[in-house]
């Protein structure tokens, strides 16, 4: 079984603002992982949270193992993704 799932009203926002060939490639890059997201994640330094890689986009999430589920928290461009964090 793999894990859940969830957006962000800050992810879907996002999602929703991206052309729709590359939100197309990011969610379907989410359900991918699905079975394993550590896999693919990488920890991001000095917080809890993980990035994944998707072209010139980035995916910030929380990996809740206890939960099996998959927070996405901010999705953007990887010059811009990373501010506020």
């Amino acid at each position: 079984m793999g894990y859940s799932i969830k957006f962000s009203d800050t992810a879907k926002n996002s999602l929703s603002s991206i052309d729709m060939k590359t939100a197309t490639m990011i969610f379907c890059k989410l359900e991918e992982i699905k079975e394993d997201p550590f896999r693919f994640a990488k920890r991001l330094k000095g917080v809890p949270l993980f990035s994944l890689r998707i072209g010139d986009y980035r995916v910030i999430m929380d990996i809740m193992s206890n939960r099996m589920l998959i927070f996405v928290i901010r999705i953007g461009h990887r010059g811009k993704v990373y501010n506020r964090i």
